[in-house]
């Protein structure tokens, strides 16, 4: 069964619901999968905007997701204390998720919400890394990696 990566929130292709937006309540959408594969020791999970108008944006990255976990709750990354997410830092400046916010008038954006299984047990790599960089390290040790894709427009 291959890696795959789902959301009751939006199907692949479909929009993401304003909620999950940054001019919505702003909270991660609930995320599911199945299929790791074996020999997987961690999971890395990214999300960015290939459509925003100065390259590619990141808006989400958590890391050392241990391989036990098959979902992430709606608001999962507010959470505090020990359950807390590891995460980098988007592209907005914080280390946490900012959903969909392109430009007004700037049409339809896509949202890649990236999964990937590796064969390490932790990302050696502190918590205020970018998710640009967080993803290009994951790519190394991936042993598999999936996406489901979103998109969003700002209406005018």
């Amino acid at each position: 069964m291959p890696l795959t990566l789902t959301s009751p929130a939006f199907a692949d292709g479909d929009p993401i619901p304003e909620r999950f937006a940054r001019d919505g309540e702003n909270i991660s959408p609930p995320l599911k999968w199945s299929g790791i594969p074996d020999g997987t020791r961690s999971l890395v999970l990214v999300v960015d905007d290939p459509d925003a108008p100065r390259g590619t944006f990141g808006h989400w990255a958590v890391f050392n997701i241990s391989p036990d976990v098959e979902q992430f709750a709606e608001g999962e990354d507010g959470k505090p204390g020990t359950e807390a997410l590891q995460q980098g830092k988007n592209d907005f400046g914080n280390a946490s998720y900012d959903g969909p916010a392109p430009p007004v008038g700037h049409g339809v954006h896509h949202y890649h919400f990236r999964l990937a299984a590796l064969d390490v047990p932790s990302l050696g790599i502190p918590g205020q890394t970018g998710v640009k960089e967080i993803w290009k390290e994951a790519r190394r040790h991936a042993i598999e990696a999936t996406e489901l894709v979103g998109t969003y427009e700002h209406a005018a």
